[in-house]
């Protein structure tokens, strides 16, 4: 394979990014910048918005220099008579994420020099990874084989941490203080996005009272759609700590959340947040797939509804998951 001449502009196509999107793609996008430390890389979301021009923007800085946002890239663009996507705009380099055949065809019309997807198995891709064309059953090592293939070199998956941002770090400490008895703050994060992620909250109660009884401080991390449950918590669980009102930035809940040492997720987009803090996790998966939307942290366990009998959260005991985070604490300490 010919060595690729170092590109001066990289195009990078996503249909949208919600949180989670934004945070799995966030280790693709440092082993892409590493790659190409002096090309100028364009974000392009083809059919809705990104994290990255909004709440995630602090994150990216020096990664992307350019977010485009609802371009109108996705449906029958495809077509030799349809308008030509991006007329006025050329890259040296095109990198598409996704792997929907009409979507990637629409995305090599617009003028490039070097094409790379894992569409088809890459049939349609000018550059293929040298670790093979083997699909990755995780998300974000489907995206590392992608910088793979443009570069033409093996990529470390390497979970660097984040350079912490001392004015949310500052608030962090102010909102979740160290405490004077030593114990250990775990979080709890009840949430998700869609109902069927929902472990029922009651066994996330549960949980913190066993916690409290074992000497932990339990640390309830509510997003903006779980305020609601605010109330129903502090009834029960006076001592626990709700450190996250409504309105609170990514950042900051990225800051809160380095102060845990351990916490229980939903598949979620607050789970994910508090992979990129690097916490030690325990994921609960219902019909989602665990073995593609895995977090990326190197210190996870990880529950499955269905190794309980279905896809329903609710069929996951607490017994399983207080076993899951005992063991978890194990390999940590």
């Amino acid at each position: 394979m010919a060595v690729l001449p170092r590109p001066q502009t990289i195009l990078v196509y996503v249909g949208n990014d919600l949180l989670g999107d934004g945070l799995i793609k966030l280790p693709f996008l440092r082993a892409l910048r590493s790659a190409f430390p002096d090309a100028r890389i364009t974000w392009l979301a083809g059919h809705g918005k990104s994290v990255y021009a909004s709440s995630l923007a602090p994150l990216v800085v020096g990664l992307i220099d350019e977010v485009v946002e609802q371009a109108g890239i996705d449906g029958d663009a495809w077509l030799p008579f349809h308008p030509h996507p991006l007329p006025n705009r050329a890259f040296d380099l095109i990198v598409d994420t996704q792997r929907r055949m009409r979507t990637t065809l629409t995305l090599r019309r617009v003028r490039h020099r070097v094409f790379v997807s894992g569409a088809l198995g890459w049939i349609l891709s000018d550059r293929r990874p040298k670790s093979g064309l083997r699909k990755r059953p995780i998300l974000a090592h489907q995206l590392l084989a992608l910088v793979e293939a443009a570069s033409g070199r093996s990529v470390a998956f390497e979970l660097t941490p984040l350079a912490p941002d001392p004015a949310n770090e500052t608030e962090a400490c102010r909102v979740l203080p160290d405490r004077a008895d030593g114990r250990a703050y775990v979080g709890l994060a009840p949430g998700a996005s869609l109902p069927h992620k929902l472990w029922p909250l009651e066994r996330f109660m549960e949980i913190a009272e066993r916690l409290e009884a074992n000497g932990y401080a339990p640390v309830f991390l509510l997003g903006p759609y779980e305020q609601s449950m605010t109330e129903t918590i502090r009834t029960r669980l006076p001592q626990a700590a709700l450190p996250l009102p409504d309105g609170t930035t990514p950042m900051l809940t990225i800051a809160v959340c380095r102060r845990l040492a351990a916490a229980i997720t939903n598949d979620s987009g607050l789970g994910h947040l508090l992979a990129t803090a690097s916490v030690p996790l325990v994921v609960l998966f219902g019909p989602t797939p665990a073995a593609k939307f895995a977090p990326l942290t190197p210190r996870y366990e990880i529950l499955r509804a269905q190794d309980f009998g279905s896809d329903a959260m609710d069929r996951i005991p607490v017994a399983a998951v207080w076993q899951a985070f005992e063991r978890l604490l194990a390999r940590v300490n």
